[in-house]
């Protein structure tokens, strides 16, 4: 069985962020199972009882990942009117599927919003990626020098999946979600772990023919035995309980991975926010998705304790444990 270091704890840098603002984005066409059936040898049930996805969002043959980037950046603004694109200090963009090598989306994120005197730069930490650009926020956070940071996690996989594998056409889909993560005197960020295993990172990787390669039964059993462990450390280096958890928001890969997790953990499945049943496996967009999902139906509530979690490719890992701040709707 495949093993791990143990996560680096960094629970000990301040508490000085928070998540101020959501947008997200999904593009309008979609892939239900019944299409997936004409392109191989599979069938609605199967797909349900293997992964628990109903369908997945495609982008358009001439939309690429800054744009759904874009729209979910202009949808947190349109929601959250108070927050104006001037004031952002940088911009974090985690995806594995940018438009090109360069620019980078996060410059053209900057460019379509407006943000003047702005870092921005993608982050390629696959499955895992908005997580640790969240981590990466509440660090240049820490330095004072930057005070609103806006962090996105955005995907057109669609568009790198090989639609005669079989065993991996049926998972994946499009779409981007973005939060505001501002300075706080009390911040709400309480913890972080992150630990990469790379003698695994070829499970999941982008051939020469740049489409997705993945040995599925490898990585489900390497999540299975390494994540909750990782899941653990991350609430107990800020000195609380799995019963304290409100939310659990683990990178929505496969339904019936995060139900297995769940009950390594003795976590109630009700209790999990995914975003995978409707829009497949979008990578780093999942827990944004998944976040924006949940607090749209009135399920986060300020002061919720929420464990973030993504794993993937990489092999990688990062969690990042917080108190949800924001109002409901």
């Amino acid at each position: 069985m495949m093993t791990i270091a143990h996560p680096t704890e960094n629970s000990a840098f301040a508490s000085s962020a928070r998540i101020t603002a959501i947008g997200s984005y999904v593009p309008e066409q979609v892939i239900t199972n019944a299409e997936i059936e004409q392109l191989v040898d599979t069938d609605n049930e199967w797909i349900i009882r293997r992964t628990g996805i109903i369908e997945r969002h495609k982008a358009a043959s001439d939309q690429f990942t800054s744009h759904l980037a874009i729209a979910a950046v202009k949808d947190l603004f349109d929601r959250f009117p108070a927050t104006s694109a001037e004031d952002v200090d940088a911009i974090l963009v985690a995806t594995t599927t940018p438009d090109m090598p360069f620019p980078s989306v996060a410059s053209q994120v900057q460019q379509a919003i407006g943000a003047l005197n702005c870092l921005a730069a993608d982050v390629s930490a696959a499955c895992a990626g908005f997580v640790t650009a969240l981590q990466m926020a509440n660090g240049l956070i820490m330095t004072g020098v930057y005070r609103k940071i806006i962090v996105i996690g955005a995907e057109t996989l669609t568009k790198i999946t090989d639609y005669t594998d079989r065993s991996t056409c049926i998972l994946f889909g499009d779409g981007a979600g973005a939060v505001l993560v501002e300075a706080a005197a009390s911040g709400a960020f309480l913890s972080s772990v992150a630990t990469t295993d790379g003698s695994g990172g070829m499970q999941v990787y982008c051939n020469d023919d740049h489409k997705i390669v993945q040995n599925g039964r490898e990585v489900y059993k390497w999540a299975l035995s390494t994540v909750p462990d990782g899941v653990r450390k991350l609430v107990q280096s800020a000195g609380l309980q799995l019963g304290d958890l409100d939310w659990f928001v683990p990178h929505s890969a496969n339904l019936r991975m995060i139900e297995a997790i769940c009950e390594r953990l003795d976590i109630a499945p009700e209790k999990a926010l995914e975003s995978v049943v409707r829009n497949g496996n979008t990578s780093a967009a999942t827990i944004p998705l998944a976040l924006d999902a949940a607090y749209k139906a009135n399920k986060l509530q300020p002061e919720q304790l929420v464990a973030l979690y993504g794993f993937g490719s990489g092999l990688t890992q990062s969690g990042l444990l917080l108190r949800w701040t924001l109002s409901s709707n």
